[in-house]
């Protein structure tokens, strides 16, 4: 009676494990063969494979003790206590070695990642250092092209008052030749004229004084 009554809390157990679980775990004993049918058969023997702890397993049913599952492509029978709903601590740790290896992988990708994307800012600083320069040098030949076009425009301006002056100055020159011309020609008329007196009076002295001679000695 005891035995039938454990026997159905079992099957009761096994069964509420079935709906409740879509997935199980072989347990962490030892590998645990998978049959063809749902009792051990040795002549001809049943047995379809031996899966090791930890293999995930598809529920398909359970019944009396044994549960249907199914491994990849393969559908069989298997003694229900050797399997858990929760994943053995074998598979667990197998697991996190599994995720650990993949993230240390990881980091040593992203490292290099970073070191790579290090590199590439060093060498955009140092492109931004060299056109800082640049832009400094830039900055200051504009500035030195500026001042020279400055220099050169008030150079141009005293250029031009110069040439002012000096159409002033040619102007005046040619003004105090015209002057000077004029006063040369002037005076030569009036040497001329007074030579031109001097030669008439010199005429009438001539003139004169033999007739007033002769008059005295008659």
């Amino acid at each position: 009676m005891k035995l039938s009554k454990a026997l159905f809390i079992s099957l009761l157990l096994t069964h509420s494990l079935a709906n409740a679980q879509s997935y199980v775990y072989v347990t962490d004993v030892v590998d645990i063969p998978m049959r063809s049918s749902n009792k051990i058969e040795r002549d001809p023997p049943n047995l379809l494979k031996m899966l090791p702890s930890g293999t995930k397993l598809e529920i398909l049913s359970t019944e009396n003790g044994w549960t249907k599952v199914k491994y990849e492509k393969t559908i069989g029978w298997m003694i229900s206590r050797y399997l858990t709903s929760k994943m053995p601590a074998q598979a667990q740790l197998e697991k996190l070695r599994q995720t650990y290896n993949a993230n240390k992988l990881l980091i040593t990708k992203q490292s290099k990642r970073n070191a790579e994307l290090e590199a590439q800012v060093q060498t955009l600083k140092n492109k931004n250092t060299l056109l800082s320069v640049k832009t400094s040098k830039s900055k200051a030949e504009k500035e030195h092209i500026e001042q020279v076009y400055k220099d050169a425009l008030k150079l141009e301006h005293g250029n031009e008052k110069l040439k002012t002056q000096a159409l002033q100055l040619k102007a005046e020159i040619q003004l105090l030749q015209n002057n000077n011309t004029a006063g040369q020609e002037s005076s030569s008329r009036n040497w001329f004229i007074a030579g031109a007196l001097v030669l008439f009076f010199g005429f009438i002295m001539g003139f004169i004084f033999p007739k007033r001679s002769n008059q005295r000695r008659f």
